[in-house]
Formats: C-alpha cells, structure tokens, sequence
C-alpha cells in the first residue's frame, strides 16, 4: 500500500462499527450462559476493552508504523518478518471464513440452487476490485453502508415491538447459576470473536490523516457497537427464549420471521440477509485487505502484485470444510486457540519488547 493514502476520522469510526458487527447478529454468542448470553457478550465486551487498550497502547509507540512495522522494529527484520507472514495468512484464513460464511448463507436464504463456488468467487472479486482501486475505496464503502445497515436494524427492532414480540422477562432470572457460567461462555470465545479481531486495526490506524493515533475515535467507535450488539444479543432471547434462540442456527432470521404475520410487508427475512451480506462482505474485505497490505510490506511490491495470488488463496482455502457443520465446528473449536495466538499472545510479547526497550532507553539517558 502507498504510504500517500489516507482515511478521515469518520472513515475509522465507520469502519470499527461496521466491521464489528459484521455476522455477530447472526448467532447467540455466550448461548452457554442460557438467559445471561446478554451479559456474557457484556462481559466479552470488557474483556475486549482492555485489549483494545493494548492494542492502542502498542500503536501509540511506533504511530506511524503498522503491525508488520512493528513486529520488524520489536523483533529484529528476520524473525518479524517470519512472525508477520504469519499474521498474513491468519488474516487470509480471516478472510476465507467470512467467504465461506457469505457462500453458506446465501445457499440456504437466497439462491439455493446455484454452486456455491460461483458465490463465493463474485464476493471474492468485489473485494479483490475495492483493494486494487485503493485504501479510499475501501473506507468510503462503511459511509454509505453502515447508515443503511443500522436505520434497517432500527426498523425491524421497532416492528418487533409493535407487534409485542419482545418479552424481556425471557431474560429472568438474572445469574440464576452464578457469574461462572457467564465468564465461561465470554471467556475466550466471545473475547475472540468479534472483539480480539481489532487486532486488524494494528495495520489500519497508521493510515490515519492526523498527526497520532485515533484513540478517541476508537473507542467511542468500540463503545457504542458494544452496547448495540449486546442489546441484539439480548433481543434474541426475548423474542425466542433462551433455548430456542440457543439451539437455532440463525437465531436472528428466526427471529424476524416471528413478524410474518405482518399484512403489508412479507419475507423480511430477506432485508436480515442483505444486512448479513453486507457486514461479513465489509469484514472479508478488511482481513483480506490487511493480508495484502502485510505481504506488500513484506515483498516491498505493489497491492496490485499481491491482490490476486492472496485473493487466490482465499478462494481455494474456503473449499477446505467438507460442510457447514465442519466449518462451524472448526471456527468454535481449534481456531479459538489459533485466535488467542494472534490476538493476546503476540500483542503482549510487543507490548513487553516496547517497555523492555523504554527502560533501557532511560536508563541509558536518551532522548
């Protein structure tokens, strides 16, 4: 990526709420928890407050360097960079399952009949199309969806309420088995997903147009999508109760179709998919664009020498789950170790290197 490109502080705010909620609406996160999923998502939320403050903390010392930058800075250029090919290919494999995610979905709502290959190869090439055109293209996308995205939200929210679907003594009672299961189901897999993956904002704040790093921004930015998907979380729960929103597969489509009783409007499920599409195509393109924006920095070529044989291997590597149901099963399972790596671990390592070299620099009297 050239270092000329920029983006604007609502560019950022945009970008962090879309990408946040990217599929989160779809599942019941924390369903473990039962009736309490709500404050298991509130708790994964704070979990994810204070890495974020790592995260900011790690940006604010080399402002205006990027993740693969830093690892080169912290680690010496030959381990940084073996340690930032390997973020490359964690964001591609970021990348691939919001592509297969995007190719499920639209098989079991919209075009059943179609291959899902063709699917996914046309959401691959949408984002291939916005990286290649450059950064701008990419952070003007959130301006025009996220409004869209959130007014449609609001909208079904309140026809939910008109209609008396919303019963909030479906979240009663509160910590009926106590904080351990709210802090099992939060810890780490909510932590993990969606919050740990800000890690992606590492390679994104040096893109700011200002002196610094967007703190402010970030976290109201952070603040205010935490408390909405919360709330979404909850609203699950008090439309379809705590064990059939937990059982579910797509709760929140479920959800939705408890309005077609509706006589003026029908198959609203279909608007839920749309904005499904949206916030996992813009959470695709992020990774993919972060795996193409590391290996720039790695190979010292252009974006446009590295879009296609990344978005290659993003295409091939959604093919690796035989089903759904693997895909799924992978994502809750292995990759939560896999996410802990790449979104706790290395973070504290620079985190240490940074104090580490603060104190042998004052020690040593430097300015």
């Amino acid at each position: 990526m050239q270092k000329k490109e920029q983006v604007s502080s609502l560019q950022i705010i945009f970008m962090i709420m879309l990408f946040e909620i990217g599929s989160t609406p779809l599942f019941l996160l924390g369903s473990k928890a039962k009736q309490d999923s709500w404050l298991a998502m509130g708790t994964g939320a704070a979990a994810g407050f204070l890495l974020l403050l790592l995260l900011l903390w790690i940006q604010l010392s080399s402002p205006k360097l990027d993740l693969i930058g830093m690892l080169k800075f912290h680690f010496g250029r030959f381990a940084g960079s073996i340690i930032g090919g390997i973020y490359c290919l964690y964001f591609a494999y970021e990348s691939m399952r919001n592509v297969r995610d995007l190719g499920e979905l639209t098989a079991m709502t919209l075009l059943p009949l179609t291959p899902m290959s063709i699917t996914m190869l046309i959401f691959v090439l949408t984002a291939l199309y916005a990286i290649w055109k450059g950064t701008e293209v990419v952070f003007r996308l959130p301006e025009v969806l996220l409004p869209l995205v959130l007014f449609f939200y609001g909208l079904l929210v309140l026809l939910l309420g008109i209609m008396g679907s919303i019963d909030f003594n479906r979240l009663l009672p509160i910590f009926e088995n106590g904080l351990g299961p709210i802090i099992k189901a939060a810890l780490p897999d909510i932590v993990s997903f969606p919050f740990g993956q800000m890690i992606v904002f590492l390679m994104l704040w040096s893109l700011w147009n200002k002196p610094g790093v967007p703190v402010r921004n970030t976290l109201s930015a952070y603040i205010t999508i935490s408390l909405f998907l919360i709330f979404m979380n909850a609203l699950n729960v008090a439309v379809l109760g705590p064990t059939i929103a937990g059982i579910s597969q797509l709760p929140f489509l479920k959800t939705v179709r408890t309005l077609s009783s509706l006589k003026f409007v029908e198959r609203l499920d279909i608007l839920v998919t749309i904005q499904l599409f949206i916030g996992l195509q813009i959470k695709m393109m992020i990774f993919y664009y972060c795996a193409v924006k590391g290996a720039t920095g790695l190979t010292r070529k252009s974006a446009k020498w590295c879009v296609f044989p990344v978005g290659a291997v993003i295409y091939a590597s959604s093919f690796l789950a035989r089903d759904y149901t693997q895909h799924i099963t992978f994502g809750l399972g292995p990759s939560l170790k896999i996410d802990t790596l790449f979104q706790i671990a290395i973070p504290l390592l620079l985190g240490l290197s940074i104090l580490v070299r603060g104190n042998m620099k004052h020690s040593s009297g430097w300015k």
